[in-house]
C-alpha cells in the first residue's frame, strides 16, 4: 500500500508518477509559482508501475476529499489510472474518453475533472522541431515505438489531416511487446485517415526491422518509457537510423539509452536529434494552467522555459 500524502495545508499540486523526488518540476515548480504569482506548494506522490486499481482509486480519493489538494500531473500511470477511477470524476474531456488515460487532475466549480493533455503538448513540442511541410516535401514516415497513452496522442497528432490537411506522414508505424494494448492502439486510432501500420515486436531486435526499413527524414519517437523508469531502450545498438532521421526521446532523465544510440549515429547518419525537455515544458504548463485556472501562453510561456531552461 503506497503512502498517500498528509492532508493539505496549503494549495497543493501533485506529481504522480514513479520516481517524482529526481523530476526537474520539484526545483522548477516554486521558481514558477512565484513568476506565475501562485501561492501554491507541489507534491510527489510515488506509485509502482501498473499498481493495483485500489491504489489508484485511494490516490483520487484523497485529492477529491481534501480542500487544498487542487489536482495533478499523472504520467506513467495514465491509462491505469484512466482504468481504475475514472467513474469517481464528474467530468472527463474528450481526449480522456478517447483515448482512455488522464495526465491531468484539477478541480472546477466543486466538479473533479479529468483531462489528457498529451495530444495538446506532444503537438506542442512536435511543431517546435519538425519543419513546416516536412511530410510533403520528404515523403517520409513515423515510427512511434510504444502503444501507451503519449505514444496514441502522437500518433493522433501526426495523423491529423484536418489539422495538418496533406502535410501528414505517407504511413505511421506503431510497435508494441503488448498484443492487448496493441489492439487498443488499432481501435482508437481507426478514426484517422493516414496509412497505419501496427506491429507485435516483442524484442528490440524486430522493432530494428520496422525502423530501418524507414526512408529517409522520417520520424522515429521513443515512446515506450524504456530509459526512464525502466532501464533500456526499444532497439538495439546495432540498429541503423534512416538517413536525415528526426530521433525524438521523450524522455529527459534517466539512463536514456535510445537518445544515446541516436548520437553515436548523428553524424553518420545525419540526424536531428531531440530529447524530451520541449515535451516536459509544454506538457507541465498545460497540466498547472488546468490545475490553477489561469492563462500560461505568450510570455507567460516564453518566462516559464526561460526559468526551467535556466535550472536545467
Amino acid at each position: 500500500m503506497i503512502q498517500l500524502p498528509e492532508k493539505a495545508s496549503c494549495p497543493t499540486m501533485y506529481f504522480v508518477g514513479v520516481t517524482t523526488g529526481s523530476s526537474s518540476i520539484m526545483k522548477v515548480f516554486p521558481a514558477w509559482a512565484r513568476e506565475l504569482g501562485l501561492d501554491a506548494v507541489i507534491k510527489g506522490i510515488d506509485m509502482p508501475i501498473h499498481a493495483p486499481a485500489q491504489e489508484y482509486r485511494r490516490v483520487v480519493e484523497f485529492m477529491r476529499d481534501d480542500p487544498l489538494s487542487l489536482g495533478a500531473l499523472v504520467t506513467t500511470h495514465k491509462i491505469d489510472m484512466y482504468s481504475a477511477a475514472a467513474d469517481l470524476f464528474d467530468y472527463l474531456d474528450p481526449y480522456a474518453q478517447r483515448f482512455g488515460e488522464m495526465s491531468s487532475i484539477s478541480k472546477r466549480d466543486g466538479k473533479l475533472c479529468a483531462h489528457a493533455k498529451d495530444p495538446i503538448s506532444s503537438g506542442l513540442a512536435l511543431d517546435s522541431f519538425v519543419p513546416k511541410d516536412h511530410w510533403l516535401k520528404t515523403g517520409a514516415q513515423a515510427c512511434v515505438l510504444g502503444a501507451g497513452g503519449s505514444a496514441l496522442s502522437i500518433s493522433a497528432y501526426l495523423g491529423s489531416e484536418e489539422r495538418h490537411g496533406a502535410d501528414v506522414p505517407a504511413r505511421i508505424h506503431l510497435d508494441n511487446r503488448s498484443a492487448p494494448r496493441l489492439a487498443e492502439a488499432v481501435r482508437v486510432l481507426e478514426y484517422l485517415n493516414v496509412p497505419m501500420s501496427y506491429h507485435l515486436c516483442k524484442t528490440p531486435e524486430l522493432n530494428d526491422r520496422i525502423v530501418e526499413a524507414l526512408p529517409a527524414g522520417s520520424l522515429v519517437v521513443n515512446a515506450t518509457g524504456l530509459g526512464k523508469d525502466r532501464p533500456g531502450s526499444p532497439i538495439t545498438d546495432s540498429c541503423r537510423f534512416p538517413e536525415n532521421a528526426i530521433v525524438w526521446e521523450l524522455n529527459y532523465r534517466g539512463s536514456l539509452e535510445f537518445l544515446h544510440q541516436a548520437q553515436a549515429q548523428r553524424e553518420a547518419r545525419q540526424l536531428t536529434i531531440e530529447d524530451g525537455w520541449t515535451y516536459f515544458i509544454h506538457g507541465w504548463t498545460q497540466v498547472i494552467a488546468e490545475v490553477f485556472h489561469i492563462d500560461i501562453t505568450g510570455e507567460r510561456l516564453a518566462a516559464c522555459d526561460r526559468i526551467a531552461r535556466e535550472m536545467r
